[in-house]
């Protein structure tokens, strides 16, 4: 059954009908449903496209730019947080945050302005909580590149309604390490290949992570080993282990200058490349950009993490992320937004836009 969502009303009331809706990675038909019908009923204006679980709307009224707003409908497993409520100037709910505040945000402009200053693509996706493969913006990438297309991406991941400009990229590499087994009565006979990462630990405890300006946003690297593993039984001196290692870099960096770098850090130790996404440049310099910024007032600040403006980016577009939501209450139990938040997105893109 599809829920009834009014588009041009209060956008908080938006999100909190958004919320309710279930929608947890690979189980978003019924919000795409209800997007897809609220836009063909309340959004005449748009041209209005079903793909698979991605409800995608656009205008073409020959602006000479376009901007493209992005924001994917799923939601993390459900944590004992739905559905939605209220207290006070606070919502509580399973994506408040992450990100159905920004796709309320969405919504309500894709339905109100009728006659945008650029030309306009919405696209509402799936997947995003899970692989990289499965995101619906990976599926459009292959099949529907013209919807990507635009001067500036906007993506309304939760920023706290400030301009987050780009995005760290994000690599993890997986060490490993062999030794000799022996029982463990007699393990100098063998060699551990787990205490052969205590020179690996020492170099992580002791790494300084570069700082970068880039357009004015400072983004701070990290290096974290993240997972480690190894051994065979409780009585047997373990012949192989592994580490893994997650590192966050600058966008001023490419994946090869990333991996290059880890190879210097870890020098002596097997090392492989086991995830990778690039990160992207504030592009803050592009017009479109540069009239965002000054709609929303303030200071741009750095995207500490990624997210995928990093796609709009490889295209070579400018893109930002901004919506509702503190992004470090993303896919916990106690996901909440100021409901203010949500309706100055709205003003704010509103002003931008239309």
């Amino acid at each position: 059954m599809t829920a009834s969502l009014h588009l041009s009303g209060d956008p908080v009331e938006l999100t909190a009908a958004l919320v309710d809706i279930p929608s947890v990675s690979r189980d978003e038909d019924a919000i795409a449903e209800s997007v897809e019908r609220a836009l063909r009923e309340q959004a005449g204006h748009l041209e209005i496209v079903r793909f698979g679980n991605a409800v995608l709307a656009r205008t073409s009224l020959g602006r000479p730019s376009r901007v493209v707003l992005a924001g994917h409908l799923d939601t993390v497993p459900v944590n004992d947080n739905l559905p939605s409520r209220r207290e006070g100037e606070i919502m509580h709910g399973l994506g408040t945050v992450d990100m159905k505040g920004g796709d309320a945000v969405m919504l309500h402009l894709a339905a109100t302005i009728t006659e945008p200053r650029h030309d306009l693509t919405f696209i509402f996706y799936d997947c995003e909580e899970i692989d990289y493969d499965s995101n619906g913006l990976t599926r459009l990438e292959l099949e529907r590149p013209e919807w990507l297309a635009g001067d500036l991406a906007v993506v309304c991941e939760p920023s706290n309604a400030v301009v987050e400009a780009g995005c760290q990229g994000n690599m993890r590499v997986k060490l490993t390490t062999t030794g000799r087994r022996a029982h463990t009565a007699r393990a100098w006979m063998g060699v551990n290949a787990i205490h052969a990462f205590a020179d690996a630990l020492r170099r992580l405890e002791e790494y300084t992570a570069r700082e970068v300006d880039i357009d004015g946003c400072r983004y701070r690297e990290g290096l974290q080993a993240v997972r480690v593993g190894g051994g065979v039984a409780g009585n047997v001196v373990p012949d192989s282990a592994w580490l893994e290692v997650g590192h966050r870099f600058a966008p001023d960096r490419t994946p090869a200058q990333a991996e290059e770098h880890l190879r210097q850090v870890f020098e002596g130790y097997e090392l492989a490349v086991v995830d990778v996404a690039a990160g992207a440049m504030p592009g803050l310099s592009a017009p479109a950009a540069r009239e965002l910024i000054d709609a929303a007032g303030g200071e741009p600040v750095a995207k500490l993490g990624w997210t995928d403006v990093a796609r709009f980016a490889a295209r070579g577009m400018p893109a930002v992320n901004f919506g509702p939501g503190d992004p470090t209450l993303a896919h916990t139990q106690q996901e909440h937004v100021p409901v203010a938040q949500i309706r100055r997105c709205a003003e704010v893109l509103s002003a931008f836009l239309g």
